[in-house]
């Protein structure tokens, strides 16, 4: 009987650690939402559109690992991570915005991005919480975003130092993209999170230098997935871009003939 007892326990430990665990990771969609647009963010480029990760992406996959250490006594790994939940837009480098959902970094929300590309040009797109816990999170990149993959930010304590960490696993959405990255656009990334971890260093109020690693995984290019340029959000912000003009002049006609 004891034997029984001890395998019921055991049973139900591991029943209530799963269900921990799955309240840490995103319910299954196939297409995702935006329910809510904050101020100034483009919904353009996100609702409707499926998760694409490094399987359904078109270049060379990569995996870029950035991290910052910091004095274990000037902050821990969890109120580290506590700390960039709540304040992740800030973190971002000028010219480019995290519109984060109502609830914060949850499992399962979706946020908004407005991005700056090499050239100035403006891109809209987003990202959704694929997991989220105490030690880490990770955000998934939909179709039409620059590249198909995931971004995990995670600390964690090595040797009396509080490691922040930024890892992304990640292709090249589509032939334009994979160009794009080829002439500059890996070292603007690159650029991009080293201004982020250096920004979060600097909130706790330590200069670190900023550690990169990249490492390519496959050479190879999909070509089956060429066909994922038609999801571009290069292409459909740029026209969204251009056809500015021409919104505005409807408003402006609209608000005459209400006016009328």
């Amino acid at each position: 009987m004891d034997g029984m007892d001890d395998r019921t326990v055991e049973n139900t430990r591991e029943k209530q650690v799963a269900a921990r665990d799955a309240t840490y990771w995103a319910k299954a969609v196939s297409r995702l939402n935006v329910s809510n647009v904050p101020e100034g963010a483009i919904n353009l480029n996100v609702t409707g559109k499926r998760l694409a990760g490094p399987i359904q992406g078109f270049g060379k996959m990569w995996q870029k690992t950035y991290q910052v250490s910091l004095p274990r006594e000037r902050v821990s790994p969890m109120d580290l991570i506590a700390t960039w939940k709540q304040r992740f837009p800030d973190f971002w480098p000028e010219g480019n915005s995290f519109y984060a959902p109502l609830t914060g970094i949850e499992p399962g929300e979706v946020a908004l991005l407005n991005m700056t590309l090499p050239g100035k040009m403006k891109l809209s797109t987003g990202v959704m919480v694929l997991y989220a816990d105490e030690e880490s999170f990770t955000l998934m990149t939909p179709q039409g975003h620059m590249f198909a993959g995931w971004i995990t930010f995670s600390a964690t304590e090595v040797d009396g130092q509080t490691v922040a960490q930024a890892q992304v696993l990640m292709r090249a959405s589509d032939p334009i993209f994979e160009l794009g990255l080829t002439l500059g656009g890996h070292r603007q990334e690159d650029r991009f999170w080293n201004q982020t971890l250096t920004a979060v260093a600097d909130h706790f109020g330590e200069f670190a230098e900023v550690d990169t690693q990249v490492v390519c995984v496959d050479k190879r290019r999909q070509w089956s997935r060429w066909s994922n340029v038609w999801h571009s959000s290069a292409i459909r912000s740029t026209g969204y871009m251009m056809g500015a003009p021409v919104r505005a002049l409807r408003g402006l006609t609209r608000r005459s003939r209400m006016a009328g």
